[in-house]
């Protein structure tokens, strides 16, 4: 493949983002071409950076802006597997939108990815320590000033079985709500009407699987409510000094940003155990998500945002510095209305902590800032579907399913943010066709 910027495609693409409003440097776009083509002829890939004393990938590190990563290492303490001194070691890293923060200044949850290595004599001794290293965090953070624990993934289910009406087939990855997993335990059918089973914490941990954290914080740099997730990869150091991933498999580093310098050792001790062809299945795993986005849960925000992640890695950096230049437009906060839908979707929920006036107040905001910064009928219309949303949440009461009336506001909130983001892509028709490759595939 050729990586050389071509001067001729990001012409073009320059033209696009003019048609539509969007301000597009051409200075500043060929900078970063330059820097990213300077970048894959250097060696190594991990840097750090001496001031703020992060460290990661080169091409990630180009996209941090650590303007408020006092903020992210704050709450990096809530989120944050410890160490257990010669058990437990552990590197911290922020992921997503926290981790492209110079491009994406309306960034949607606060996401941080953590490398867990277990010193055990043996691998059932590593799955009974990530229980309980991962159950004592759980409980901790159950709730306290300003965060509430929304749900723990942990384990595979041992057997088939229907929980809360849907069938969960055996090896899946099983879900813990906050008082689930204080209780240790919580029960399921089985399929075929046979009598209640029990499953507990200690019972799936012989397969921990995928492993994560959610919480819902107050997330003062925002003035809003936010999520915050950590996901683990959890490997088992023996001691012969082999390391094996728990789940099978070493996660790559392409797009974290580690958060203490100190981490360096077990970080370099790890990586070098990822798989030689870890980009190429990286950038899969990347396009079955924009696939998914583009073809079933319709959402060309989070397409595009995994887009850029595909492009910058696999040389269109032309179409990337496009896609950095849109994520860094004001009229790209309406990205907080997924944020938005998503506190609609806990204030649903009896057990989460997210009354209607707190989603109430988030609408607000997200009003006020439409009103601040885009124009003409674009700026009436969102501003419409808002306030109807709105009105509708008024007479929405907390911990209760959505009202039909609630359902359609948001329905057509989701529908306006997805024509958004889809005028914005398919202007530039390279990106256009990359759309077009995976609706073109799209099942009848």
């Amino acid at each position: 493949m050729d990586n050389k910027p071509s001067s001729d495609n990001l012409k073009r693409i320059i033209e696009s983002a003019q048609r539509l409003g969007i301000e597009m440097d051409e200075e500043e776009a060929i900078q970063w071409l330059t820097a990213v083509a300077a970048i894959k002829a250097e060696g190594p890939e991990i840097s750090i950076d001496e001031h703020s004393g992060v460290f990661g990938h080169k091409v990630s590190l180009l996209d941090f802006d650590p303007q408020n990563l006092a903020h992210f290492r704050e709450v990096g303490k809530l989120v944050e597997i410890v160490d257990r001194p010669g058990v437990v070691e552990t590197a911290l890293a922020l992921s997503g939108s926290a981790a492209q923060s110079k491009i994406q200044s309306y960034p949607g949850d606060a996401d941080y990815f953590e490398r867990v290595n277990i010193l055990a004599e043996s691998r059932a001794e590593a799955c009974r320590i990530l229980a309980d290293v991962m159950r004592e965090k759980a409980l901790k953070t159950f709730k306290g000033p300003g965060f509430q624990l929304i749900e723990v993934k942990f384990g595979s289910y041992p057997f088939d079985v229907v929980r809360d009406g849907r069938e969960q087939k055996a090896g899946a990855p099983v879900a813990w709500n906050a008082e689930e997993v204080s209780a240790g335990a919580f029960d399921v059918e089985i399929p075929g009407g046979s009598p209640q089973q029990r499953i507990t914490w200690d019972q799936v941990a012989d397969k921990p699987g995928w492993c994560k954290l959610d919480w819902v914080i107050a997330d003062p740099a925002r003035g809003q409510l936010a999520n915050a997730s950590n996901m683990l990869d959890v490997t088992w150091e023996a001691p012969d000094g082999v390391i094996t991933p728990l789940d099978g498999f070493m996660d790559p580093y392409f797009q974290e940003v580690y958060l203490e310098a100190e981490s360096i050792p077990i970080f370099s001790k790890l990586v070098k155990h990822v798989s030689s062809d870890a980009l190429d299945n990286y950038v899969n795993q990347l396009e079955k998500e924009v696939n998914k986005y583009l073809t079933k849960d319709i959402n060309y925000g989070k397409a595009a945002k995994r887009m850029y992640n595909v492009f910058r890695l696999t040389g269109r950096y032309e179409e990337a510095a496009y896609l950095r230049e849109l994520f860094d437009e004001p009229s790209t906060m309406l990205y907080q209305v997924w944020s938005l839908i998503r506190t609609i979707d806990d204030c649903a929920d009896p057990d989460s902590p997210i009354t209607v006036e707190d989603t109430l107040a988030q609408n607000d905001r997200l009003i006020l800032s439409v009103v601040d910064i885009l124009e003409g009928k674009q700026e009436t219309e969102i501003v419409r579907r808002l306030l109807r949303l709105r009105d509708a949440l008024t007479r929405q009461n907390t911990g209760e399913e959505l009202t039909t009336e609630a359902e359609a506001a948001r329905a057509e909130v989701i529908s306006i943010v997805n024509n958004f983001f889809y005028e914005k892509l398919t202007a530039v028709p390279e990106i256009k066709s990359y759309i077009e490759s995976f609706q073109s595939n799209k099942p009848s």
